[in-house]
């Protein structure tokens, strides 16, 4: 059964937030694509993933690369999925691919400080209630820890 996570940034930006993320997605073994809403957030996040940290970067390449099945991380702005990833992480407002129960998790990153990526999160709260998948909502504390909600 596919996990669905959303994530509630509030006070936080994605650029502080996904590199955590794909890090332990990384070190569990898992292949993950990450699913932007444009092509300008998608190369943001191409030349953020290689300087966030002085001592490191996340190995990734994008859609556009001839070798973009070969990358443990591929950011791209459709739903194909590229390096065959079982998660998918959805950031800016992209949506929900229609193929969701083909991942082994699914993480959608949204803006609580955005009305309109608000509502959409709620939204896609719903619809992936009603289609019977496993849903999970994260909320930072005020260090910023990541706690499960309910």
């Amino acid at each position: 059964m596919t996990e669905i996570l959303f994530y509630h940034l509030q006070g936080m930006s994605l650029e502080n937030v996904l590199p955590p993320l794909l890090e332990k997605s990384l070190e569990r073994g898992w292949r993950v694509t990450v699913q932007a809403d444009s092509e300008e957030r998608a190369d943001a996040l191409d030349g953020h993933l290689w300087t966030y940290r002085e001592d490191s970067f996340l190995p990734h390449g994008t859609w556009r690369e001839a070798d973009v099945a070969e990358h443990p991380v591929v950011l791209t702005i459709d739903d194909t999925n590229h390096n065959a990833a079982n998660v998918r992480f959805l950031v800016g407002g992209a949506t929900l691919p229609a193929d969701c129960a083909a991942y082994e998790r699914v993480v959608l990153i949204f803006n609580g400080d955005d009305d309109d990526a608000l509502q959409r999160a709620r939204a896609a709260w719903t619809d992936c209630k009603s289609k019977g998948f496993d849903l999970t909502y994260w909320q930072a504390d005020e260090r910023g820890k990541w706690q499960r909600r309910e």
